[in-house]
């Protein structure tokens, strides 16, 4: 055999060799797609190749990511970007595409091949592999996802997942729970229970007898004392452990009388008036043989407490307000007008619907039945018992409308979050069952009409009712301080963690800000037109403290007797068209002459005839003119209800950078040095520094033109982008949304289908 050489290359090049850079050629690694994590959750099961559906028509504005279920949230997750992305308040907690488990209301699964949709709960079996997936939030937002390019049994597991973890079978079986124990264990055991760092809480949490003692104290209550009988909860699983009572009623007394009442829930005082009269909260006395004996010693303490022994009266609720059932309805009414049907109607029709649904007027009554046990607390001198019969709802709404009415203390930050966690959380409303439908509503309204008067904005109570959806906060997770203790410390029992001195294991509080929102991002909820205590002005270069001037002043409104002004007049207690309000007006005046005062109506009269003082007695406009839709609360995910620079966030964007100036002109003049004018001052030309400023909106240089930010909205901080998406679109010029008109999307109602 002949060997046979290889052959040698004969092609030549003549170009230069290329040079290359290694490092350049180099792709960057593709960032996969993973959910962050807080301690103690975990991923369940996820989706690839998800769409979020942005548009309600189009898709060309969708996202393209990864849909994750864990045990605390639904997370979505990609590497794209909101399309005309306005500004959002981040949130430490939760991502941009982030939903709580525990805020979601509904998950709907659709098939558009089969035209099939279930709504799915927990444990429930799906039949048809869906096409999409719908979730229906608790704070408004209808969030779609589609699985056009997904696996089908993926999408399905991902779907069933979610259903059954937003629907758990036991409280324990919610996040905060596993997020709790993590956090424990990942200290190593230096985490003190139930305390914040930094010294952020600043919040009462009226757990403990000093808390109660110190607000004695600041009310001037001295003839009421801190009493334990309930300590451990052996008298009442409802009540707190610690309450107050009148000095003069025995705990072996308390103890008897407890029996009769409603629970166990003997009355609990809840604020004192300086004139010495009190008001006080009770369940409904269960034993009718014991109503006249029960009602004449719990009076006759209540008597002695007060310096002038004056009369105490009672103001019973459940036969002068609506019941808890009928606001839910309302509530539900009103969402339903809100979101879910289509706009087609003329803006009559919509408001109409409106006040067909009775939300506005029970926020009236609410408002109206607490102005009027204010008179008698503050024109009468007479302590009031509200009564409800289980103490834990109505009495709540008035208990707290009444001290805001009152109690300028109560219209601070500080203040405002004391008073709930005095009247809702330790007097026991059952926030696991309730969902909270009926809270805070009405104190937006006192704030819509006297802005002034609280230090904090409608964003604070925003943010404040989404926070009861994040399962990691105790505040609004439980029906009582009892219920919170027993869950901790058998869920302490079961994971091993010792209960230190204290020998409970506590969740934080809502009310470090700090756990969800950056520094910068809580100056949101400081109000830039808040008159407190000592608010200072300049005046010929000196600070001075604000003194209101007791000037009088007549208008249609103030000169009006209280009966009519306020909406207070009998047969007229329905909301008013907006087409015959000058009508509805012309008749109120056509009266004067006729009406004769009673003692309230002229302690109203008195009082309207005043300039308001923002740091003393509130009362509120009664005519159904005066009351509200909470626009930011209730049409805040809506982009159609987007108004672009436009809507309260302008004055208030214009009012932040006022007073930011103002404040940096303080602090120039404190640093003023120098016996007399001659001298020349020390100033700062920046100012305090940005992070010491209590506005979100600083002030603007000279050389920068005073122009309102492109991402400043009508919904601001919050973004409907992506936050509410349906499947077909009735839409209206904005021109009737500014004039009260309702814009929405149309969907189908899913509530009682199955299949």
């Amino acid at each position: 055999m002949f060997s046979v050489k290889p052959l040698k290359p004969t092609f030549k090049s003549y170009l230069p060799p290329l040079q290359t850079d290694v490092k350049k050629n180099i792709q960057p690694p593709i960032k996969k797609l993973e959910a962050k994590l807080l301690p103690g959750e975990i991923v369940v099961n996820e989706v690839n190749f998800v769409r979020k559906c942005i548009g309600a028509e189009s898709s060309q504005d969708d996202l393209w990511g990864k849909l994750i279920c864990t045990n605390f949230k639904v997370s979505f997750i990609t590497h794209d970007t909101l399309p005309k992305q306005k500004f959002q308040i981040s949130h430490l907690l939760l991502g941009e595409h982030d939903i709580p488990l525990t805020c979601l209301e509904q998950v709907v699964t659709v098939n558009d091949t089969k035209g099939k949709k279930k709504v799915l709960g927990s444990n429930q079996k799906l039949k048809f592999n869906p096409t999409e997936l719908i979730l229906y939030c608790k704070d408004f937002r209808i969030v779609r996802f589609s699985f056009d390019e997904a696996g089908p049994e993926s999408a399905k597991k991902v779907c069933l997942a979610i259903a059954h973890y937003s629907h758990p079978a036991d409280p324990q079986l919610l996040f905060g729970f596993e997020y709790l124990g993590r956090q424990y264990h990942g200290s190593a055991g230096k985490q003190i229970n139930g305390t914040v760092s930094g010294g952020a809480l600043q919040t009462p949490l009226f757990d403990r007898p000093s808390e109660w003692d110190r607000e004695i104290k600041r009310t001037g209550a001295a003839e009421w004392r801190v009493c334990s009988i309930n300590e451990g909860y052996g008298i009442s699983p409802s009540l707190p452990e610690f309450f107050v009572v009148p000095v003069s009623l025995a705990d072996q007394d308390l103890k008897q009388y407890s029996y009769s009442f409603t629970d166990k829930r003997i009355p609990l005082w809840c604020w004192n008036h300086p004139n010495g009269s009190a008001l006080v909260r009770m369940a409904s006395i269960s034993d009718p043989l014991q109503q006249r004996r029960l009602d004449q010693r719990i009076f006759t303490a209540i008597t002695k407490s007060h310096p002038q022994r004056s009369e105490v009266l009672r103001s019973d609720l459940d036969k002068s307000l609506p019941n808890i059932q009928d606001i839910q309805s309302a509530f539900v009414k009103v969402r339903q007008i809100c979101v879910i049907d289509p706009f087609e109607e003329p803006e009559e029709k919509w408001l109409s619907s409106i006040e067909s649904s009775q939300w506005l007027e029970y926020v009236r009554a609410f408002l109206k039945q607490s102005a009027e046990i204010v008179y008698l607390l503050d024109g009468k001198n007479a302590s009031v018992i509200i009564q409800e019969e289980e103490d834990r709802d109505l009495n709540c709404v008035v208990a707290s409308l009444v001290q805001l009415m009152l109690d300028p203390h109560y219209r601070s930050l500080t203040g405002f979050q004391s008073l709930v966690q005095k009247e809702w959380v330790m007097a026991g409303h059952r926030f696991l069952d309730r969902c909270n439908h009926l809270k805070k509503n009405d104190k937006r309204e006192m704030m819509n009409q006297y802005p002034a008067a609280f230090e904090f904005t409608e964003t604070y109570l925003s943010v404040l009712s989404d926070s009861m959806w994040i399962p990691v906060f105790s505040t609004f997770l439980f029906n009582c301080a009892q219920q919170h203790a027993e869950h901790l410390m058998d869920f302490a029992k079961s994971k091993s963690i010792p209960l230190g001195v204290e020998k409970v294991l506590r969740f934080p509080p809502v009310w470090d800000w700090s756990q969800q929102f950056s520094l910068k991002d809580q100056t949101l909820f400081n109000n830039p037109m808040y008159v407190g205590k000592g608010a200072t002005c300049v005046q010929n270069g000196a600070v001075k403290t604000f003194r209101r001037t007791k000037k009088t002043y007549s208008s249609t409104l103030r000169g009006m007797p209280s009966a009519l002004r306020n909406g207070l007049k009998d047969g007229h207690d329905t909301l008013t068209r907006r087409n015959s309000l000058v009508a509805q007006l012309k008749s109120d005046f056509s009266q004067l002459r006729e009406v004769v005062e009673s003692p309230s109506e002229r302690f109203f009269r008195d009082w309207f005839s005043r300039p308001t003082d923002q740091q003393g007695l509130l009362i509120p406009l009664l005519m159904p003119s005066h009351i509200a839709l909470w626009r930011l609360y209730f049409l805040r995910w809506v982009p159609e209800a987007c108004i672009s620079k436009g809507g309260p966030i302008t004055a208030y964007h214009k009012l932040s950078q006022l007073v930011d100036e103002i404040e940096m002109l303080q602090s120039q003049l404190r640093q003023y040095k120098g016996p007399t004018p001659a001298s020349t001052p020390i100033s700062s030309p920046n100012g305090p520094p940005a992070d010491q400023s209590r506005m979100y909106f600083k002030s603007s240089s000279a050389h920068e033109p005073p122009t309102t930010p492109e991402y400043l909205s009508s919904s601001f901080p919050f973004s409907p982008v992506g936050n509410l998406c349906r499947r077909s679109v009735h839409g209206t010029p904005i021109s009737k949304f500014l004039n009260g008109a309702r814009i929405w999307l149309s969907t189908e109602t899913l509530a009682n289908e199955t299949l």
